[in-house]
């Protein structure tokens, strides 16, 4: 049947009609992906430029400021080495300084002393006495000051060793007793058996300023060192009924040039610097120094030393015992080597008035002459460390002990308070004496040696 044949066929005519509009859709399909993946590929391409253009800003950006560090860099070291240099010189002319200053006090101590003497007139001892109150306030601040320069420097250097406390307090008692009973203040030391590590000299100093602020500070009342034992550090404390230290005042007391409210009711001078030192030694030996302190009603300073033993179980240097002050070395036969006139005239003076045979040189070269000659050995020398001309009082020593034997005591004055100085000093077996020397301090050496 003819119609039949043309339904089959217009059905087959259908499905091919689906079949390609099938395939066209899949291959619209593909080439509206095809052309999104390519405007993707173009949109990337675009990025990509943006980004390198980005890239490249950013990295000359990072260029110049590596740039600029490092020109800030070199600029600080360049400034680092510019302050360092300025402390090294700041501590040269300090020291300098020093040693010059020291120089004439040290010859006006000696020549004080003649002032002093039992034969002079009650006016003349306490015209002395003044002197020698202005000269000690001059030793201390120049002192403190070397102190200061030092410390700056870091060219102190801890001698760590048990430090008997007992012994210090005792000293500490001595030395500040006689300014206590002239305001009548009670100044005692708690005894204690405990021992600590530290350096004898700092721990000292670090005391002797509390000590002396608080007694300066205290109008009535009582000034007490103590000792604690807490676990494995000593806790040294100093107590004072004194006008106390408001909180306000505790955060800057211990810097430089600051000397609280209590300085206008106590009319104390100074400059403000024993308790800023006294914090600097502290920070050197590692030692916590604190305050606790109530107005009107007295304050407590303390510094933590770690506990080295009972005193009684450890084995230290005891101080020599104390010599008398008696006048007179049996006409000892004394050597002095010195390059200052003002204190070769001084030294003469005060040696007169003990009763010694002395002799004056000022050079290694006049030693030289002095040693030829054979009738003359003296019985003990006194030698300035500094000479003319980069000469030494160490050689000289060692030259009379090349003929005199080993044994010649000898004692090397100074104004260099640095320890590589007493350390040359030990090693050449002399004592050390630094200056400004106090005639006494000098006499009773001498008194020693001499035996």
């Amino acid at each position: 049947m003819p119609w039949l044949d043309d339904a089959a066929e217009g059905a087959d005519l259908h499905q091919q009609i689906a079949r390609l509009r099938k395939i066209n859709n899949v291959l619209m399909q593909r080439v509206e992906r095809s052309m999104e993946q390519q405007a993707n590929a173009y949109s990337l391409f675009q990025t990509a430029i943006g980004l390198e253009a980005q890239v490249k800003v950013r990295t000359e950006e990072l260029k110049t400021t590596l740039t600029r560090l490092e020109r800030i860099n070199d600029e600080l070291v360049a400034a680092r080495d510019s302050s360092e240099q300025a402390n090294r010189f700041k501590t040269r002319f300090f020291t300098a300084v020093g040693h010059d200053l020291l120089q004439p006090l040290h010859a006006a101590r000696l020549s004080l002393s003649g002032l002093t003497d039992n034969d002079a007139a009650t006016s003349e001892r306490a015209i002395a006495r003044q002197i020698d109150h202005a000269l000690s306030s001059v030793e201390e601040l120049l002192r403190t000051i070397l102190d200061i320069s030092r410390l700056e420097a870091g060219v102190i250097t801890p001698d760590l060793r048990p430090v008997v406390l007992n012994e210090l307090f005792d000293s500490l008692i001595g030395s500040l007793g006689p300014l206590a009973q002239t305001k009548n203040l009670s100044l005692t030391a708690r005894a204690t058996d405990a021992a600590v590590i530290s350096d004898p000299v700092m721990l000292r100093r670090i005391l002797q300023n509390l000590l002396a602020n608080a007694v300066h500070y205290t109008q009535a009342g009582a000034v007490k060192l103590t000792a604690r034992r807490r676990g494995d550090q000593v806790r040294i404390e100093v107590w004072d009924t004194g006008p106390g230290i408001s909180s306000a005042e505790q955060k800057w007391i211990f810097e430089e040039f600051q000397r609280g409210s209590a300085s206008e009711t106590s009319r104390r001078g100074g400059f403000g610097l024993g308790l800023s030192i006294a914090q600097r030694m502290a920070e050197t030996l590692e030692h916590p120094l604190s305050v606790c302190s109530r107005v009107k009603k007295g304050s407590m300073f303390s510094v933590l030393a770690p506990y080295a033993g009972r005193s009684s179980q450890l084995e230290v240097l005891r101080p020599a015992a104390d010599i008398s002050d008696a006048y007179g070395f049996s006409q000892a036969s004394v050597l002095v080597i010195d390059n200052d006139a003002a204190i070769q005239e001084a030294m003469r003076t005060l040696l007169e008035r003990w009763s010694c045979q002395m002799r004056f040189v000022s050079s290694l070269n006049e030693l030289g002459a002095l040693i030829s000659d054979p009738r003359y050995r003296p019985d003990i020398m006194l030698a300035d460390y500094h000479l003319d001309f980069g000469e030494c009082g160490l050689a000289g020593v060692a030259r009379m002990r090349a003929v005199c034997g080993a044994g010649l005591p000898a004692i090397v004055i100074t104004a260099d308070y640095t320890e590589a100085i007493a350390d040359e000093v030990r090693r050449a077996d002399c004592e050390l004496l630094r200056k400004p020397v106090r005639p006494a301090e000098l006499r009773a050496l001498m008194q020693h040696l001499l035996g």
